[in-house]
């Protein structure tokens, strides 16, 4: 396409000006979970499912200390000197980084303490110590501690003999203080909890529907049965989290996924960067630890009032069938055009077909390549594989197209982020039956979702196309708001077999169609449709710009949506995560908007428009405004073109999502967020609601081919839909 203007690229060294158009990346990043652990403090949501956001909190900040904050670490330590655009050090933002997680987490200790854990007492579930049990529960749970927990345990005296161990990540220990009365005696001991044992340990209760107590609490109550002649005087539960991020250099090995097993083994021993500490622990205890794993003892450390690892907790609700305190059941609608379709290939050949998940079930993409496996008119099927799920029913399609003879390609991203194990274990399977599976391109991670089916019809081969937002991962389909497209157009399922051809082949095509793909020239096409809106504006012509992304980070992005702003375009950003971009500043952002919607399923899709003068454009894409999906993954954006889709996304999708006043945010020019209503009110919108209440309505439309009562009734038993119908049917 010709839109490929550049704009000057961003700085790599900020200037005390530069900085202050920039909002820090990972304190935005803390600013997205600290709105979900608003939700988990928000009364209006269901209890259970505000333990839920409270375990979706802690999980998150986990992944980016073992990530984020361990990169800046890295950086420090080998010396890179580069700064981002807002201008800040490693050590700098390591240290905003500590001063706004001790904030956050301190939040989340006293939301639990005084809030969320009395609410559960309240309604019959609670968190006991043994000293709140009663002789007979008491003699129990120890007999309990004796047969199911003692045997399991690894109690460690620290001294000379024993030196302090590896601790794993993310495992929670008990630290024991002995008298230090004898000093030669050990003055420190530990105790790993195996995480093959259940952290809560039920106990029966007159007071309480159901009561646990936690282990680290029922090992501190036995310290003398694992320490018999070493006295205590004191103990606190702690845990570390380590560098978990992979670190592989592309000619480490000629087997990409040999040398991906090896990184797996050897990122387990990766350094700390963060220590836990629930429960009393002593100055000089806390700096010992701090020395043994390498940590600064301010920063690094993390004293909380609350138990650790509150993601655990979420066993509180489990079996706990009270409808009242959580989220109303959900299945997604199987609407039509598939729904009804006996032959889903001529029904994807009359018209493009729009999914949005989970309101609409990904049961029929499912569903589309295992009729694709079985068809003998099918020759060939060609997928990408990000993130695919335990038990994939797509995976097993795949396998079972190979062994039918299919050409079956398969490009596996084996560098799927905490993926990568599983990842292996499947492009291991699909080898073992025949599919031709293949790892992308040396340096880049294949991040783009897009299915390929070849069939002959008629003495000619047809191509259909599914393009995604989202992974090709029937369990996060139903927790992930994602879009995705059938087509038969030919221009597109040429596009299609170009990117194939360039994954396993190196083979570029001279042209794209209408993908727009990345590293081959995305970032350079996103400017020049935003330079175009600038351009149009200044014309006297109609400008907008809608975007949808999940992170905005890109500098020579902002920077043009800078541009843009001060000649007069309204600037409307739906950013559900990390967004460097700071809103509403005079002279430079005041036509720009930022805003996020955090609510019971995740916000993924990609999304942008552009009003092109009238001639308005919409694509949907699986990457982000982020360097790294322009310049490091292979992605694509891929345009609606049919009018009537075109229509729903931005009418039904995108505006939609930007009035949300229920669960959306607003970003302000401090880099803060603000909710868009502090109060419920009968006017509020809440987006997922209404997505909801529209799928249920197309799922009621009734498929004109099917309004005869002679057709209605006598579908063909013998179908290949019908058939896989039954068998689903029989399964469930």
């Amino acid at each position: 396409m010709s839109l490929t203007k550049h704009l000057p690229p961003a700085s790599t060294v900020a200037t005390s000006e530069q900085a202050g158009r920039y909002i820090n990346r990972e304190l935005s990043w803390l600013e997205f979970n600290a709105r979900v652990l608003s939700e988990a403090d928000n009364e209006a949501v269901p209890l259970f499912e505000r333990l839920k956001f409270l375990a979706i909190y802690s999980s998150n900040l986990d992944e980016f200390f073992m990530v984020r904050a361990a990169g800046l670490q890295a950086q420090i330590t080998s010396g890179v000197l580069e700064l981002p655009p807002d201008g800040m050090t490693a050590e700098q933002q390591l240290l905003a980084i500590s001063e706004r997680a001790h904030e956050l987490c301190q939040q989340q200790s006293e939301m639990w303490n005084e809030r969320i854990h009395p609410t559960l007492r309240s309604v019959g579930l609670a968190v006991l110590h043994p000293k709140d049990l009663d002789a007979e529960t008491l003699k129990s749970l120890e007999d309990h501690f004796e047969k199911h927990v003692y045997p399991v345990l690894t109690p460690i005296a620290i001294d000379p003999a024993h030196p302090f161990p590896h601790l794993r990540n993310k495992t929670l220990n008990v630290g024991i203080l002995f008298d230090p009365k004898n000093p030669s005696e050990p003055r420190f001991g530990l105790v790993q909890l195996p995480t093959s044992l259940p952290r809560l340990v039920p106990v029966p209760h007159e007071k309480y529907r159901r009561a646990f107590v936690p282990l680290e609490d029922l090992i501190f109550h036995q310290v003398k049965r694992l320490f018999p002649h070493l006295p205590a005087i004191g103990h606190f539960a702690f845990r570390v989290t380590r560098n978990f991020d992979i670190e592989l250099d592309d000619d480490e090995g000629e087997d990409l996924l040999l040398a991906i097993q090896a990184e797996l083994r050897r990122r387990e021993r990766g350094h700390a960067v963060r220590l836990e500490i629930s429960g009393e622990c002593p100055k000089d205890a806390k700096t010992w630890l701090c020395t043994e794993l390498s940590l600064h003892p301010e920063r690094d450390v993390y004293n909380l009032a609350a138990p650790l690892m509150l993601e655990n907790f979420s066993a509180l609700a489990k079996f706990d069938d009270r409808p009242e305190f959580s989220d109303p059941p959900f299945s997604p609608f199987y609407v039509p055009p598939l729904r009804d379709s006996e032959d889903f290939f001529k029904t994807i050949r009359e018209g493009d077909i729009l999914l949005q998940h989970p309101y609409e079930s990904f049961d029929a993409v499912v569903d589309f390549v295992t009729l694709a496996a079985e068809d003998p008119n099918v020759l060939a099927i060609k997928q990408t594989l990000y993130r695919t799920g335990g038990e994939s029913p797509l995976v097993a399609a795949l396998q079972r197209a190979a062994e039918l003879g299919k050409q079956v390609t398969v490009v596996v991203e084996l560098k799927a982020r905490f993926d990568e194990a599983s990842n292996i274990q499947w492009a291991r399977a699909l080898e073992r039956s025949g599919v031709n599976v293949m790892y992308g391109l040396l340096g880049f991670k294949t991040h783009a979702k897009v299915l390929l089916v070849v069939r002959k019809e008629g003495g000619r081969l047809n191509r259909y196309v599914h393009l995604a937002t989202g992974n090709y991962n029937q369990q996060t389909a139903r927790l992930y708001a994602d879009l995705s497209l059938f087509t038969a157009r030919e221009s597109l399922a040429e596009d299609a077999t170009s990117l194939f051809n360039l994954l396993t082949g190196y083979s570029a095509p001279e042209k794209w169609n209408q993908l727009i793909t990345a590293p081959l020239g995305m970032h350079e096409a996103v400017l020049g449709m935003i330079h175009r809106e600038r351009e149009n504006k200044k014309a006297g012509k109609e400008a907008r710009i809608v975007a949808k992304v999940n992170s905005l980070v890109d500098a020579d992005i902002i920077e043009a949506l800078y541009l843009a702003s001060c000649a007069g375009v309204r600037i409307d950003l739906l950013v559900r995560g990390i967004c460097c971009l700071r809103p509403g500043v005079k002279g430079l952002s005041e036509n720009i908007r930022v805003h996020a919607v955090i609510d019971r399923f995740l916000e993924h899709a990609r999304i942008f428009y552009f009003e092109n003068a009238g001639a308005k454009e919409i694509y949907c894409s699986s990457a982000d405004w982020m360097p790294r999906n322009f310049r490091r993954r292979v992605e694509i954006m891929f345009p609606i073109l049919d009018n009537k889709i075109k229509t729903r996304v931005f009418n039904e999708i995108l505006e939609v999502m930007g009035s949300d006043t229920e669960k959306g945010w607003v970003l302000e020019s401090s880099g803060r967020y603000r909710r868009e209503s502090t109060r419920k009110k009968s006017g509020d919108t809440r987006s997922q609601e209404i997505f909801v209440a529209d799928a249920r309505v197309r799922s009621q439309a009734i498929n004109p081919a099917l309004i005869h009562h002679e057709v209605l009734t006598k579908t063909d038993a013998g179908s290949p839909i019908e058939k896989l119908r039954r068998r689903r049917k029989r399964k469930k």
